[in-house]
């Protein structure tokens, strides 16, 4: 086991050489859509309906339910909303949805053109797992052989990693992960086999803990968004940066909050010196491992 100290060294943003943009861009926006499977034999990954004194409830028909809702209905607003804009997103899939009755939604992202990155193989912690070395071994195959392409990018199920999860990620052959949140540009990690980067990835701008946990009305997802990039735009002029967003087809896809999730693509797009990308894009314009989008 690692502690992070042995795996990256302490940095500065303001003490490095200048990091630069396909295009001189500022700032590089990239977007990940969660798409999961709920097990509805085990307890469910996120409650917004708590059940009855406290105890926990398998199964748990109506936040499953709500989980649900978001396959057969938010996903599809969310993929209208970035397809009008001319955008792609990362897609954090659980395996088992390439497998199972949410195909139809992966095969619709897989033909959209979005980039896949592993999410596990069902919405499980990887503590939670009894050989998290298979899980991850297990989703990268069956990510590689659903897209035809090997996945280099992982975001854990809840972010949750163990001290090793990183060596068995890039034992698997995944490159780039969303689990370190500590800077706003592409940290490289040492592992027992070959590098892997963290990247930088906004647990203030990923809806489900600011509207699920925190409770925030839904146009505050909006201003935040725009303080946010605002001033990620402000400092790119001199040290380019990454902003990004997470979201839930369940959370993000609903008809009260999907009108803040596009008005955020329209102030963005008003601005000139920004790359709409992938997180894979990024990490390969980073590491020089293949051509970048633009």
């Amino acid at each position: 086991m690692a502690r992070p100290e042995e795996r990256f060294d302490y940095s500065a943003i303001t003490q490095r050489k200048p990091w630069k943009l396909p295009g001189g861009a500022r700032v590089a926006v990239y977007t990940v859509v969660n798409v999961e499977e709920w097990e509805i034999t085990r307890p469910v990954a996120r409650e917004y309906v708590t059940p009855p004194a406290g105890v926990v409830t398998v199964p748990n028909i109506p936040n499953w339910s709500w989980h649900e809702y978001g396959m057969r209905v938010g996903i599809w607003r969310l993929l209208e909303a970035l397809a009008a804009r001319g955008l792609r997103a990362s897609a954090a899939v659980n395996a088992r949805v390439c497998l199972g009755p949410g195909e139809p939604v992966a095969r619709a992202l897989r033909d959209a053109g979005w980039a896949f990155i592993g999410h596990g193989f069902a919405q499980a912690a990887l503590h939670t797992v009894e050989d998290q070395r298979a899980v991850i071994a297990e989703s990268f195959k069956v990510l590689s052989d659903y897209c035809g392409q090997a996945p280099k990018g992982w975001l854990g199920p809840g972010l949750h990693e163990t001290l090793d999860t990183l060596d068995h990620l890039a034992e698997a052959g995944f490159r780039f992960v969303c689990d370190w949140p500590l800077d706003e540009q592409p940290v490289t990690m040492k592992t027992r086999s070959h590098p892997v980067v963290a990247m930088p990835y906004n647990l203030e701008l990923s809806d489900l803990p600011m509207m699920v946990v925190h409770h925030h009305e839904s146009q505050a997802w909006l201003q935040r968004a725009i303080d946010q990039f605002d001033r990620l735009y402000r400092d790119g002029a001199s040290q380019p940066r990454v902003f990004s967003m997470s979201v839930h087809p369940y959370i993000m896809g609903a008809p009260h909050r999907i009108k803040y999730f596009e008005a955020v693509y329209d102030y963005l797009q008003q601005h000139e010196q920004v790359w709409f990308t992938t997180a894979e894009e990024i990490y390969d314009w980073h590491t020089g491992d293949g051509p970048a989008g633009t």
